[in-house]
């Protein structure tokens, strides 16, 4: 599991640590994993043009003395002081290694190697001061950009953005990660990151994001004596007349496998049926999902859902016909339909995904997946878990509705609601990059790919 702290959860364990090294050495632990990785980005030092932006704080420090060891490497290293302070002691180190202190200037393709961000840190606020970002904007966007810990000018604990901050290509982050790493708006600053370890005793963190091990622990299996009722079976109240692709789609996504069986009640039943043989008709359920595309049957089918008493996914159509708290469910709505749920505009659930989607949670009492390039699952009471699987290219028609018939199968097959939606969300994202293969994606070919990514997790 990726766990993202907060600020103050880091300062404590940082804290902790310091009490007991000696000073100045958790410093150099951060400089060092700092300079290492920017070897390995530029595949060596000799040689190598570098320029550091250092600010008032550590994580100046960090970047000066990271500079002073690439400077002893070989490296041209040059600081730009965008503080009305810098850290003594990495200055004086780099300065030693012969490192120089100049003035910012123009840096065109070419001109350097890699432009290190030491401006601001965890404790930074969100934006850039001005006389900061008269520094940056002169500097060409092809010339790789490193931060040190995060992106100057995020807001670290909550992932959004007020302001200017700076694009990096690759974050060195230390400790933990922070959830400005994992959290949209802000991960889009950060492009790779990568966490040097430095030993600290965290607590439980508050975000965090699946990785294939968990997938595989969570993933329900058939027991050697399995038969396809004790494995779940999951119930679809989907599609329309007037639109029967989203039955066909969400029965897609149902019909992996991971329930022993499906059942399909709806006005499409014929078309599903024709293209899902093995799909039989109304019956008992451990899961329901119901809303993708259901149009004007959207109520009623969420009424027939919810009195059957059993776990239910509810997306699409039938989220509008929400009226209060749905315990045990999974929300699945789009920034554009959790605006409508909420009451707030579009572009506000887009600037500030965490927030509205704990938001969501606290208000239906239940787990809401909020859908998007990092999609968000939150639970009342636990932890919010952020999905980095996927592919741009699934942002196609019907995606959605092959989502919630997997994450319905799951929740049939025994899963609860959190492991259930977020599991789901790491699958869809998997299966799409692989039938992707960085082109074009139809819904159809994701939800044909999930057994192969289901296949190749590690045992």
């Amino acid at each position: 599991m990726r766990a993202a702290h907060t600020v103050a959860q880091i300062r404590a364990a940082e804290a902790a640590l310091m009490a007991r090294l000696p000073e100045g050495a958790l410093m150099q632990r951060a400089a060092t994993g700092l300079a290492h990785a920017v070897v390995d980005l530029l595949g060596g030092g000799y040689g190598r043009r570098v320029v550091l932006l250092v600010g008032p704080g550590d994580n100046g420090g960090d970047a000066l003395y990271a500079g002073a060891l690439l400077a002893r490497r070989g490296a041209a290293v040059e600081a730009w002081l965008l503080g009305d302070r810098a850290h003594e002691g990495g200055l004086a180190a780099l300065r030693a290694a012969g490192g120089v202190v100049t003035a910012p200037r123009p840096l065109r393709k070419g001109s350097v190697d890699v432009v290190v961000d030491g401006i601001l840190g965890i404790g930074g606020r969100p934006g850039l001061p001005a006389r900061v970002a008269e520094a940056l904007v002169p500097i060409s966007p092809s010339i790789p950009m490193v931060a040190v810990d995060v992106p100057s000018g995020v807001d670290v604990d909550t992932g959004e953005l007020a302001g200017m901050a700076v694009r990096a290509d690759l974050t060195i982050t230390f400790g933990t990660h922070k959830l400005a790493h994992l959290a949209d708006p802000a991960a889009r600053c950060c492009g790779v990151v990568h966490l040097v370890d430095l030993g600290l005793d965290l607590p439980p963190a508050p975000v965090e994001a699946l990785q294939a091990a968990d997938v595989a622990r969570l993933l329900p299996r058939p027991a050697p004596d399995a038969q396809k009722y004790g494995r779940g079976v999951v119930g679809l109240r989907t599609g329309s007349a007037r639109y029967p692709g989203a039955a066909l789609l969400s029965t897609a996504g149902a019909g992996t496998g991971l329930a022993g069986m499906v059942r399909y009640v709806g006005s499409a039943a014929d078309v599903v049926k024709q293209h899902h043989p093995e799909v039989v008709g109304e019956g008992q359920v451990q899961a329901w999902v119901v809303g993708s595309g259901t149009d004007a049957d959207a109520a009623d089918q969420l009424a027939a859902a919810l009195a059957d008493g059993v776990p239910v996914v509810i997306d699409a159509d039938a989220l509008a016909h929400l009226t209060g708290p749905v315990p045990g469910a999974v929300l699945t709505p789009h920034a554009g339909e959790l605006a409508a749920m909420l009451g707030e505009q579009r572009e506000d659930i887009e600037a500030r995904p965490l927030h509205h989607v704990r938001e969501a949670a606290a208000r239906y009492g239940c787990v809401v997946l909020l859908k998007g390039r990092r999609t968000l699952v939150a639970s009342p009471d636990g932890p919010v878990r952020i999905n980095t699987t996927g592919t741009p290219w699934l942002a196609t028609a019907g995606a959605g509705d092959v989502l919630a018939g997997l994450v319905g199968s799951l929740l049939a097959a025994g899963l609860g609601p959190l492991d259930a939606a977020s599991v789901g969300a790491w699958l869809h994202g998997a299966a799409a990059t692989l039938a992707s293969r960085d082109g074009p994606l139809t819904a159809t070919r994701a939800a044909q790919a999930l057994p192969e990514v289901m296949r190749e997790l590690p045992s």
